[in-house]
């Protein structure tokens, strides 16, 4: 993730900004003025950044910023694997050890820190989520159907149905890549062999009782018509940041948004709202932004709800 200052991305024609420099403590940025099309964004962002006041797990703890279900590569997902990862769909067909190992190490950018692991058994209760529903047409065992007629020949279902669970065929103690509240870390993980999958599936193996929560919103604001709220983080290569936006079906003209402050980004979208008759749906839309400096270990917050915007999970 990186750095802005409070710039609008992606407009055709760069606005003329009446700019004002704002300085609160250790931030710094860049406010447009009122009158400009924007001023909601750049009055609340500025807001937010000032209201970020974390606690010290936010720098000496583990806050991960992740679901704790992790995918360590390309899966080659089909339409069935993928939904079956989503809905975490899994049986195994190896012993999952239930003993504990000992402690493990997260290594932060800034240093490291020791923590509790739970057992393979634990972290695959967690990953488990519960067994597929039948799928109506396609019956989990293959066998024959109603023939179509007195001399017809007999009919089959294909041998893999639609909802059948990930078959777990291994699992070992290893490491995962996470984002964390103090940036990229490597974090300790059992990593399930999928036999459906190219590449494990990795569950975080830190304890819940070394897991830091995240901190509370910032204040409350009733957003601008304008301005939408960031849903979360798709990927951060280099300076360029991309989020997904939360818009109504019929919105157009989505524009992405962002403040940088020296410790927080603030991220949202410009929108133009449909008028008429529209489907009332939530359409998630990606934007992206290249940031002045990479992001570091600097928190992504959304403009809306003044929360940290966690990472894509899957």
């Amino acid at each position: 993730m990186r750095r802005r200052v409070t710039l609008l991305l992606g407009l055709p024609i760069l606005l003329a900004l009446t700019a004002a420099c704002a300085e609160n403590g250790n931030r710094t940025t860049t406010v447009g003025d009122p009158s400009e099309r924007w001023g909601s964004f750049h009055r609340r962002a500025a807001e937010v950044a000032e209201a970020w006041q974390p606690g010290p797990a936010w720098k000496t703890g583990y806050v991960p910023l992740e679901a704790p279900t992790v995918l360590t590569g390309d899966p080659k997902f089909s339409d069935e694997t993928k939904l079956a990862f989503q809905a975490g769909w899994y049986r195994e067909q190896v012993a999952i050890p239930p003993t504990r190992v000992g402690g493990g190490v997260v290594r932060f950018p800034d240093g490291t820190l020791d923590v509790p692991l739970v057992s393979a058994a634990e972290a695959y209760r967690q990953l488990d989520l519960g067994d597929p529903p039948p799928c109506e047409g396609r019956p989990k065992v293959p066998g024959p159907t109603v023939e179509p007629g007195p001399d017809g020949p007999v009919a089959t279902t294909p041998a893999t149905a639609a909802c059948t669970p990930l078959t777990v065929t291994g699992v070992k103690l290893g490491t995962v890549e996470l984002r964390t509240s103090r940036g990229e870390a490597t974090v300790p993980a059992w990593l399930f062999t999928v036999e459906e999958l190219a590449v494990p599936v990795a569950q975080v193996a830190v304890a819940p009782s070394a897991v830091s929560a995240v901190p509370d919103a910032g204040p409350s604001w009733q957003p601008a018509p304008e301005v939408a709220a960031a849903q979360n983080v798709v990927s951060i290569e280099g300076a360029e940041l991309t989020w997904r936006v939360g818009v109504g079906a019929c919105d157009t003209g989505v524009q992405p948004l962002v403040a940088e402050f020296d410790d927080v980004v603030v991220v949202g979208a410009g929108v133009v709202r449909g008028t008429g008759v529209c489907t009332d749906q939530l359409k998630l839309e990606p934007v992206s932004a290249t940031l002045k400096t990479p992001l570091g270990a600097r928190t992504v917050l959304d403009v809306v709800t003044g929360s940290p915007v966690s990472m894509l999970g899957g």
